[in-house]
């Protein structure tokens, strides 16, 4: 059973192992073997100071910690998905798709969606197209999508 839920900072070290773990395996293989991720993204701190920040939302499958998700609430009807990941070992089930799906649910107002991804990340590009996003510009190295309900 997949279950999304309020992360606590007792969760923050697992959290922080997950999303290196994942940004790890994704930019070793799309990023010419240039290891690395977001800002914080293997940061037990920096996990502990999104929870204060943000709707920061670890992903609970059969009670175990596989993901996470960070929203920003820009306002009612405009959130930002700020990040999503998922344990590499659980990724290509259709969980990322559910993990959407449940996110969606949690914000029946939110009206449109955005985020950035790196434009070397096929995967997500791939991932987010699926979820309805679409690409609107790029900015640097950033793509940026949006999805409106």
């Amino acid at each position: 059973m997949l279950i999304l839920e309020r992360a606590i900072k007792n969760d923050a070290q697992k959290l922080a192992e997950i999303q290196k773990a994942s940004f790890d395996e994704e930019s070793k293989h799309f990023n010419n073997n240039e290891i690395g991720g977001p800002l914080g993204y293997d940061s037990i701190s920096w996990q502990e100071e999104m929870m204060q920040n943000c709707k920061y939302f670890k992903v609970l499958f059969n009670g175990e910690i596989i993901g996470g998700t960070l929203i920003f609430i820009e306002s009612s009807q405009v959130h930002n998905l700020g990040r999503i990941f998922i344990d590499p070992n659980f990724q290509n089930q259709g969980i990322g798709m559910k993990v959407m799906k449940e996110i969606e649910r949690i914000f029946p107002d939110s009206n449109k969606w955005w985020l950035d991804t790196p434009g070397w990340s096929v995967k997500n590009h791939h991932f987010y197209t699926k979820c309805g996003f679409t690409k609107v510009r790029e900015e640097d190295d950033l793509y940026i999508f949006e999805k409106t309900l």
